[in-house]
């Protein structure tokens, strides 16, 4: 038989052969660019490919195509896919004319267009590359980065990147570029060198001749090298040597390969990172001097550096460069008009707002030199301020910065030089290859000399250097990698393809369908004239397979032949083909272990190279032996057996086993034809117990078959002792081998898929152990097989001369390692060696081991360390022999709880990949401590634990919280959850009214029990006409009637205008926009009906003075609603914001609105500068309000230098004093006073403060300028002040000579004015001709402002002598001159300054009222009015209420959002009294204005309290308000209700408000206690401020979501508070979905049970896992407990009670019905098993007490939540009946239930359950009794039955009957009972009695009841053990 492998071993089949031709051919074609390539062919060809400088006189359309064939190119790599999971396709990129294709395709499916590129020029090349958007340079934190994934195109002029993602970016090129390469770290370009390249003059320094761009937006650098010389100092230089090409460049390990055209050598040179030394030597080198030409050198070498630099990529965010605009005047370069600059896409330049590049040598590119005016392409100019450049930056001269280089080419090897006769030429391909053993190697090909140079490398043991080594010559014509099978294939001279792996030769490559090549043929190919004899083939291997030849195997370095040995035996097997046809003319495009062979007829084949080996047991096995053999034996080794198992008609699947078998052992010296379990397998058969049976068989001999003959081989085959060959190439390699096979043995046992292949294995692992005599072995394998294995069996002797040569390696153990005996021991609690390993290979064993130390053994370090106690690692190294390494005793430790341990050992799990489906495979004893970890952990899991952990412990809800968490906000699947899908009916046919986008589902379960959120749609709905309902009394003419009409109309028109700021608060945030569709904003309708007849009322009829601009600002709110209602997680772009632009000017009112939206939700940042600038221009006055709010709002308290910039040009006082004047309405003033104060938010900017401070109290010009409105300028001053100190109080730093609280108190209570500091001073000199106010301050005018700028800038301080300035007056004289409103501010201020004295009750309330006013006030309900004379009760009352609103105001404040009940009450009490003064008799008195303010302002309070709890006594409030139309009801009091309904139902319902300091900032602005008296009016607040409520909006609803059904639903949460001063830590129960507290005053949050699994945010780790929660829309996964309803269908849950009764273990258990399952489970396999398993059928007989266990069981395993169990207890069940039936003929089940049996009696085990009665993996407890006492009943009555006789022998050593082998197998696993060998030591004979049996027995560590049951056999006498 082998004589025939030798025969067909020479060739190597390949596989999967087809006709390759590249995809993107074909496409081009149909490409819609081939028009353009027609239409351009009939021009002259010269034009067409000028831009190459390739222009011939080529004229007719054929030279033409020729032309463009030679431009066709393309390349192949292995399919990346964006997962990262293993793919296995390839990718082509194709380039032709102006084209790049990128197509993949896969086996399973065809190729297919990935994408299409078409530029303007003709690529010279294209290519992948990864750039590596990184925040740090240094290599150390090179892993971490982000990798940018792109396509590169290279045109003449200009690089085109495309990434994945979509940017795209355009760098122009300032040289001709020969090259381009991806590296490690970006792109590399090699300047195409010219004759004409130095501008004349004196001698100077060449220029850099390589470059580096690690980044798109990056500046391109020169390369440095770094050349060791001989004497050991290196020099460091630019890169500038014409010789030097880039033949290869690789990306890991990130090497280049150059080849020096002058000196014909090739070197290696290593690419990295420029060290700072390396840079500093560099730069200092062109910068010193001393002669007058090196200075000139240096100069111009920056300088033509300087042309490198990025002159076009833009500026690089929106609003950086704002005063650029304007800046061109004193730019030195010529401006950018004409410079075809090419642009970049916003969103690139966004997203790299710092391009990384921009470090300390950043370059204000003001002048750019181009010396590569040769070129054709055009010259370019531009202007290009970067961003960290000052202004001042750019008059610098640009010499005096040099471009600091980004890479280093570090020199590693040059060949040596060759004879000088032969000309060493350029390599033509380069790769690396690995040979079967992991040896690197590099290999070029020289074509010149058809050679093939193979030079060897490793890494340092440092893993810093590559070490080169020796170089080996391949003959070749053309070579090409294999990569997945770690060889390559070389084309021979002759036309032969080989395979070699490194440089050992495997085999020639036989190719179905093309014929051999043949001599004759390959002379008569056009040969290199380099003479025969040079040419160096390696010797043939094909004898490889017969003798191993050990001479020849040694050296594989070729030998030289000369040509008269041409006809060897290598070639003659060629000559049997003479045709001339095809041949392989050269290799190409090799991935993974597909190549493409180009054949001399210009077609090409793609051919597919065998793996090494397709079953998984071979691979196991042959990695193994590599593992453990030495490198070149193992070579040897892989290199037979491959061309074994790949020649031709290779093996099928099956036979690949046997195949492997027989191979392997006749390496060994076997002589496989004489074995009888590998003799070929008729023989098997006939030899076969089975035949032997069927021949006996009364059949046989009725149907008169004759018996066939057997060769009578048996006796005379195994009489003469077959012997081993030890001159073979593994036989003194046979015990190692066989080590590291029982090792994969162990390991598979583990594995319970892979039962196929222990039976496999254990036949030849039982031959070798019996003849290597290792009895332990053997006897170990029969317990396992006690079928398998016979006692008896050929033997093959080796001689004792021989047994000499074995090498006994020192890890090989006597006794053999079990890993189920070595669990059993841990189990125990007894010591153990430590378990032998092979790493990679037996991971299994590994995890079971160390998870097994450290959940039962307790040792959390066995995790943690590499070299861990409890495994000794297998190497070829020697170490120290077994018997040093003494036994560990192992004890339980009890050092930590018991959850953290099984925490551990799960996140330890997970971290090294073992995920549920390897916990299925694991046998069930094995797994049972695992699986008890994970129950532990599924109870109380942490939230914060990663996805695959929550996938191993089976919680699904965690899992899917952690993968949406991981998912990029607007992708979440969580969105698509919580969306209404469809309007009702009723919405679709009307007008959309704004609010159809809100999320249904959750609102329903909020608010559950009314139609509450109808009621509200209804109340703020401002899209359809109102009812004008007016009776028309007999007195009324018609005219007179319509004009009645109109007036009521105009009346209700001012409630629809004030209708969308509070629809905004509803609706907020509620949308995810299409991108591809503009934003819908509702209608705001103006008109009415009139009952009966429905006739329509309009305002622009002339019958009635309607004001104009009437609708402007309500417009403007309609916009800012219909923004707001976009998501911040929306995926929008710039593009996007402009279509939404409206085509009329008349809605340019809502587009600024929208505009200001976008910014509030964060989303303006992404507007560009451009079109910013564009709006801004237009001076349309609203828009410009809209941009610059919003744009701030965006940029939050970033100090943002752009927006400042943008925001002062409309500020006069942030101009110089000399600049002109700019006309800017008085409204944009006011927003961008505003804007400040955000930018800047609370970061107490000096030179800020101090312009506001001053503007509080700007005085009116003399020219009538800032003259109107001026209230609402200084409120803005005064809010942006306290915004821009927020909270800083006494300690603003660096401010105390500018008198912040001393200049407020005089703005606030009046006095002289101050001499104005400052350059304003001359704009003041002459006061205003028209307003006399003299040198005092006004205090009309600045009293608000300065009011409230104190309460922020004292904001919580509790600061007394502050809050005492704010104290309302107690006299009457002080009262007469303080405005009555002024007080509401001031007691406002005095409270948010007082924070912590706020006390939610009326008393309190009631405190802050000046005695005076307390006791002469009068009560409204009261008839007779108290006269007195020196009282002015008017002044009296109107300072009460206004004082009392004030108050209720900062209750407000100081309770936003809790939702406090005593706070409600205080309010809504106060509301309640409100409304009733405003109805009693004497309300005259203080008058209906002013109690409609405060009750407005309370109203407000009271919303802000309950906001977003949409409570059900405040909506009433409202929408009794609501009705009120007439009277002293105007548009801010309507303005102020309907923000009151919007605030209590804010975003739906989802958010609530802060009270973090910027957010009553925010409210402060947006809830300003003055309201606007029409729709135009901003004299004393600027409307659009309204809208910054939603700067104090946060998400805090938490919405349970169950993760089976993905719905909504209810569930039980349980939060704790922390303690604070006012309560101690409390816990309270709320029903979710629910708002949250503010985050900050909780500890912790628990879903609770029973119904769902509990789960556990805690927040004392910190709120960003909550966070993050929330403004997912808050989802929370959380998952129904078995047998449980959701609150929904369940409400008081008595339905459970059902699942409770059964749940308590009662005589109904037995009867659980498997119908009713389905209300425990959903999950489909346990319903199927109830459906097939459990369910009675007609005459059951005995089955039926089969069905009721399994039912039990299922029962149990259901309502205990542990499904998992239910295999291990059906599995158990069914050992036992197998054992029983003495059918057992594998003992590895009886091995689980021992396993299973030890762990539940384990201390560890019995130790957690002390501490959790409740809890634990559990099973059954009447189960495990009694599978316990059936195993022993049986094994009992065996013995009696006889099988004590079979003991007797097997403890003698002596064989025993067949019959019996399997039972007692059985018997010795589960009673431990040691081996035969260990038994005559202590001395089997002679006890007499069982004391002294035990005392023997001790140390065999066998159990005592094992022990009573051999006793009868081992005493002689049995005394009766009566003591």
């Amino acid at each position: 038989m082998s004589n025939f492998y030798e025969e067909r071993a020479t060739m190597i089949a390949a596989g999967d052969l087809q006709e390759f031709v590249p995809f993107g051919r074909d496409h081009c074609k149909h490409h819609p660019n081939a028009l353009n390539l027609q239409l351009r062919q009939l021009q002259p060809a010269s034009e067409l490919w000028s831009s190459d400088g390739a222009a011939g006189l080529v004229g007719s359309l054929q030279e033409v195509t020729i032309h463009e064939k030679q431009k066709e190119s393309w390349q192949l790599r292995k399919g990346v896919s964006e997962i990262g999971e293993e793919v296995d396709y390839d990718e082509e990129l194709y380039v032709a004319g102006n084209m790049v294709i990128w197509s993949k395709g896969s086996k399973s499916q065809a190729l297919a267009v990935y994408k299409a590129f078409t530029v303007d020029s003709p690529v010279q090349q294209a290519l992948w590359c990864d750039f590596i958007i990184s925040q740090d340079k240094s290599e150390k934190d090179y892993s971490s980065d982000e990798v940018e994934k792109c396509i590169c195109i290279l045109q003449s002029s200009c690089v085109n990147m495309h990434s994945i993602e979509g940017k795209d970016y355009i760098a122009s090129l300032p040289f001709q570029v020969a090259n381009v390469w991806p590296t490690k770290y970006g792109l590399l370009f090699e300047r195409s060198s010219s004759s004409h390249e130095l501008p004349p003059g004196p001698p100077r320094e060449p220029l850099p001749t390589m470059f580096s761009m690690l980044h798109p937006l990056d500046e391109i650098t020169p390369l440095v090298c770094k050349s060791g010389s001989l004497f050991g100092s290196s020099r460091v230089q630019y890169v500038v040597d014409h010789a030097m090409k880039i033949v290869f460049l690789n990306t890991d390990p990130s090497v280049v390969m150059t080849y020096d055209t002058v000196q014909g050598l090739h070197s290696v040179w290593d690419l990295r990172r420029v060290r700072t030394e390396e840079e500093t030597v560099v730069l200092k080198f062109s910068e010193q001097g001393g002669t007058p030409q090196n200075v000139a050198t240096s100069s111009s070498l920056t300088a033509h550096l300087r042309s490198l630099s990025k002159g076009d990529s833009p500026v690089a965010s929106p609003f950086q460069n704002y005063s650029s605009i304007h800046s061109q005047s004193r730019s030195t370069s010529s401006p950018s008009l004409h410079s075809r600059s090419p642009s970049i896409s916003n969103m690139a330049a966004l997203s790299r707002a710092h391009s990384p590049a921009l470090g300390v040598h950043s370059f204000s590119g003001v002048q750019r030199f181009n010396l590569s005016s040769h070129n054709q392409s055009p010259k370019r100019h531009s202007i290009s301020h970067s961003p960290n450049s000052n202004s001042n930056g750019s008059f610098l001269a640009p010499e005096t910065e040099p471009i600091v280089p980004e890479l280093c080419m570090d020199h590693l090897w040059t060949e040596t030089i060759t004879n000088i006769r032969e000309k060493n030429s350029q390599a033509s391909k380069v790769f690396i290859t690995s040979d079967l053993c992991g040896q690197k190697f590099l290999c070029f090909l020289v074509e010149s000399q058809l050679q093939l140079r193979c030079v060897k490398f490793q890494e340092s043991n440092d893993k810093t250097q590559l070490i080169f080594g020796s170089v080996t010559n391949i003959q070749a014509k053309d070579a090409a990698p294999v990569e997945k099978i770690d060889t390559m294939l070389v084309l021979e001279g002759s036309g032969n393809l080989v395979l070699y792996t490194g440089v050992v030769r495997v085999g020639k490559v036989f190719i179905p369908g093309l014929p051999a090549p043949s001599l004759t043929m390959s002379n008569t190919m056009p040969r290199p004239s380099t003479p025969l004899d040079s040419v160096s083939t390696p010797n043939p291997l094909s004898k490889l397979l017969g003798s191993l030849d050990e001479a020849v195997l040694l050296s594989p370095v070729p030998e030289l032949r000369d040509s008269s040995k041409l006809h060897d035996s290598l070639y003659n097997e060629d000559c049997t083909f003479q045709q001339l046809g095809t041949y392989i003319h050269s290799l190409r495009d090799p991935v993974h272990n597909r190549v493409t062979l180009e054949l001399s007829n210009g077609s090409m084949v793609r051919i597919t190279i065998p793996e090494i080996a397709t079953s998984e047991l071979v691979q196991t096995c042959l990695q193994a032996i590599k593992f453990i053999l030495p490198k070149e034996v193992a070579v040897q080794m892989l290199v037979k057996w491959y061309s074994v198992h790949s020649a031709p008609g290779g093996p099928s699947y099956h036979s690949e086993w046997n195949l492997f078998v027989t191979c392997l052992m006749n390496m060994m010296g076997y002589n496989t034809d004489r074995l009888a379990w590998t003799r070929n397998d008729w023989e098997y058969l006939l030899n076969s117990d089975y035949h032997q049976n069927v021949e006996s068989h009364l059949l046989n001999r009725s149907l008169c078959l004759s018996p066939l003959e057997v060769s009578q081989m048996k006796d005379e085959d195994l009489s003469q002792n077959l012997s081993l060959d030890s001159s073979t190439l593994l036989f003194t390699h046979i015990p190692a081998i066989f080590f590291v096979l029982h090792l994969v043995y162990e390991e598979l046992k583990l594995n319970t898929l892979m039962g196929e292949g222990i039976h496999s294995l254990v036949e030849l692992l039982v031959q070798l152990a019996r003849d290597l005599k290792l009895e332990a072995y053997v006897d170990h394998y029969y317990r396992d097989y006690p079928t398998l294995v016979r006692t008896t069996g050929q033997v093959c002797t080796i001689d004792q001369g021989q047994t000499g040569f074995m090498h006994r390696p020192s890890f090989f153990t006597s006794e053999p390692p079990s890993i189920y005996q070595w669990v059993s021991s841990c189990l125990k609690g007894e010591g153990m060696p430590p378990y032998p390993y092979l790493p990679v290979i037996c991971e299994r064993s590994r995890l079971v081991v160390l998870s097994i130390a450290l959940y039962i053994l307790g040792d959390e370090s066995s995790v943690s360390d590499e070299s861990s106690q409890y495994l000794s690692r297998i190497s070829i190294a020697p170490q120290k022999s077994q018997a040093e390494q003494e036994e560990n005793r192992f004890s339980f430790r009890h050092s930590t709880s018991v959850s953290s341990l099984a925490e551990r050992l799960v996140v330890w799990m997970t971290n090294v990949g073992f995920a549920l489906r390897d916990l299925e495979t694991l046998p069930f004893g094995v797994a049972l401590p695992i699986r008890d970890a994970i129950y532990h952990c599924r109870e109380q899991p942490a939230s914060d634990w990663p996805e695959a952990v929550c996938l191993l412990i089976g919680r699904q809800d965690l899992s899917k919280q952690a993968c949406e968490g991981n998912l990029p906000k607007g992708k979440s699947s969580v969105t698509q959850v919580l969306s209404s899908d469809v309007p009702s009916g009723t919405e679709t046919e009307e007008e959309d009214d704004g609010m159809n986008d809100m999320n249904q589902e959750v609102m329903s379960l909020i608010w559950s029990e009314d139609l509450r959120v109808q009621d509200v749609r209804r109340l703020l709905q401002s899209a359809h006409p109102v009812r004008v309902n007016v009776v028309q009394y007999p007195e009324l003419s018609d005219h007179e009637f319509i004009e009645e009409k109109e007036n009521r109309l105009l009346q209700l028109c001012q409630r629809t205008m004030a209708l969308p700021v509070g629809r905004g608060m509803f609706t907020l945030f509620s949308y995810h926009p299409v991108p591809t569709e503009p934003l819908p904003i509702p209608k705001l309708n103006l008109t009415g009906r009139a009952p009966p007849r429905n006739t329509t009322v309009d305002l622009n009829s002339g019958n009635i003075d309607v004001p104009p601009n009437m609708t402007s600002w309500a417009s403007f709110h309609n916009g800012v609603a219909a923004g707001l209602k976009i998501a911040p997680a929306s995926q929008i772009d710039s593009a996007w914001i402009v279509y939404n632009k409206p085509k009329h000017a008349e809605l340019a009112n809502e587009y600024a609105g929208f505009l200001m939206a976008l910014g509030l939700n964060g989303h303006l940042t992404k507007l560009a500068t451009l079109n910013i600038h564009d709006y801004l221009t237009k001076g349309h006055e609203m828009t410009s309000i809209g941009l610059l709010l919003g744009v701030s709002a965006a940029k939050l308290g970033t100090m943002d230098m752009s927006i400042t910039r943008l925001l002062s040009i409309h500020i006069p006082a942030l101009l110089p004093p000399t600049s002109t004047e700019l006309d800017v309405p008085h409204n944009v003033q006011v927003a961008a006073v505003v804007g400040i104060g955000l930018v800047y938010q609370g970061t107490a900017h000096r030179h800020t403060a101090e312009v506001l401070l001053a503007e509080i109290g700007r005085p009116p010009g003399p020219e009538m300028e800032y003259c109107t409105d001026r209230e609402s300028y200084s409120l803005a001053a005064g809010l942006a002040l306290g915004m821009v100190c927020l909270g800083h109080g006494s300690n603003l730093i660096g401010m105390s000579d500018l008198n912040v609280p001393e200049q407020l108190y005089q703005y606030m209570v009046g006095g002289h004015r101050r001499f104005q500091a400052g350059m304003h001073r001359e704009k003041h000199k002459s006061p205003s001709y028209q307003i006399k106010e003299g040198d005092t301050i006004n205090v009309d005018v600045t009293c608000p402002g300065a009011t409230l700028a104190l309460a922020m800038i004292y904001l919580k301080t509790n600061n007394r002598s502050i809050a005492d300035w704010l104290r309302a007056p107690d006299t009457m004289y002080l009262l007469d001159f303080v405005k009555p409103e002024f007080l509401l501010l001031r007691t406002l201020a005095r409270c948010l300054i007082l924070w912590d004295d706020i006390l939610p009750n009326s008393k309190w309330v009631d405190s802050n009222v000046p005695q005076i006013i307390r006791e002469n006030s009068i009560s409204l309900s009261e008839i007779e009015l108290p006269c007195s004379e020196d009282l002015n009760l008017e002044t009296l009352s109107q300072a009460h209420v206004y004082i009392i609103a004030g108050a209720c105001l900062s209750l407000g404040f100081r309770f936003a959002g809790s939702e406090n009940l005593s706070a409600f009450n205080c309010l809504h009490k106060f509301a309640k009294d409100f409304m009733t003064y405003l109805s009693a008799p004497n309300a005259s008195v203080t008058g209906p204005y002013n109690l409609e303010t405060c009750l407005s302002v309370v109203l407000l309070s009271l919303a802000m309290v309950m906001a977003g709890s949409g409570n059900l006594k405040v909506l009433q409030l409202c929408r009794f308000l609501h009705m009120k139309t007439g009277g002293e009801m105007n548009y801010g009091f309507h303005l102020a209700h309907h923000m009151a309904l919007g605030l209590l139902f804010l975003g739906g319902g989802r958010y609530s408000l802060s009270t973090s300091d910027s957010s009553i900032a925010a409210l402060l602005c947006a809830l300003y206690p003055h309201f606007p008296a029409h729709s135009t009016d901003n004299r004393y607040h600027l409307q659009a401020l309204r809208h910054l409520y939603v700067l104090a909006a946060e998400p805090r609803l938490l919405v349970p979501v169950d993760v089976d059904t993905n719905t909504p639903c209810y569930a039980l949460l349980e939060v704790t508070y922390k303690g604070t001063q006012w309560y101690e830590q409390t816990k309270e129960e709320l029903m979710a979905p629910t708002l949250l507290p503010e985050l900050h005053l909780l500890k912790q949050i628990k879903v609770k049970g029973p119904r769902y699994w509990e789960l556990l945010i805690d927040l004392s780790k910190g709120t960003q896992h909550l966070k993050s929660i929330l403004s997912k829309d808050g989802v929370l996964y959380v998952k129904l407990r078995a047998g449980q309803l959701s609150y929904k269908e369940d409400p008081m849950g008595w339905q459970s009670l059902l699942a409770q009764t059964v749940a308590n273990r009662n005589s109904e258990a037995r009867a659980f019905k498997p119908e009713t399952i389905s209300a425990f489970t959903s999950d489909p396999a346990l319903l199927s098993f109830a459906e097939y398993f459990c369910k009675p059928t007609v005459n059951m007989g005995q089955k039926q007490e089969i069905l009721d266990l399994f039912s039990s069981v299922l029962y149990e395993c259901v309502t205990q939540e542990t499904p998992e169990m239910l295999p291990a207890y059906i599995a158990m069940d069914q050992a036992v009946r197998r054992l029983g039936r003495r059918e057992m003929s594998e003992t590895s089940e009886l091995w689980q239930i021992k396993l299973v049996l030890e762990f539940f009696s384990s201390r560890s085990h019995q130790e957690r359950l002390q501490n959790h009665p409740k809890r634990g993996l559990f099973m059954n407890s009447e189960f495990l009794p009694v599978v316990k006492c059936t195993i022993d009943n049986t094994l009992d009555q065996w013995l009696q039955a006889g099988g004590d006789g079979c003991v007797h022998a097997y403890l003698n050593g002596q064989p025993c009957e067949e019959s019996q082998l399997s039972t007692l197998a059985c018997f010795l696993v589960y009673h431990s009972v040691p081996a035969p060998r260990h038994l005559p030591s202590i001395g089997l004979e002679g006890n007499t009695s069982f004391a002294e049996l035990l005392f023997k027995f001790k140390q065999l560590k066998m159990p005592v009841r094992a022990l009573l049951r051999l006793a009868p056999l081992l005493l002689g006498n049995p005394q009766p053990m009566l003591m």
